[in-house]
């Protein structure tokens, strides 16, 4: 059973950083896609950044240049470094893994940010 915990969040002012971690186990698959979700009070989940299992990441416009995505298979993690934080980025933050049409999801992790 694939479990993934996420730690990290807090609240930080505008302009600050933050480093959420996710700690994955279980049965992961050879082939995935681990990503970063948001979803901030009144709004959709919105998907934040992926790497997938070959190391290739992707990012939502609105985190390009500010957010890095990054995994460490020796320790099972995947991090996501927020700097220049915005208000806007005030959402709890998910982690997700992929597999095929299988996604497994963490309870998530608040970032609040202070103007």
């Amino acid at each position: 059973q694939v479990q993934l915990v996420e730690s990290g969040g807090g609240l930080v002012q505008d302009g600050g950083s933050l480093r959420l971690s996710c700690a994955y186990s279980g049965g992961i698959p050879s082939i995935y896609i681990m990503a970063w979700y948001r979803q901030a009070p009144g709004k959709q989940r919105e998907l934040v950044a992926h790497v997938r299992s070959g190391g290739t990441t992707n990012y939502a416009d609105f985190v390009k240049g500010r957010f890095t995505i990054s995994r460490d298979k020796s320790k099972n993690t995947v991090d996501l470094q927020m700097n220049s934080l915005k208000p806007e980025d005030t959402a709890v933050y998910y982690c997700n893994l992929q597999w095929g049409t299988i996604m497994y999801w963490g309870k998530g992790t608040l970032v609040t940010v202070s103007s």
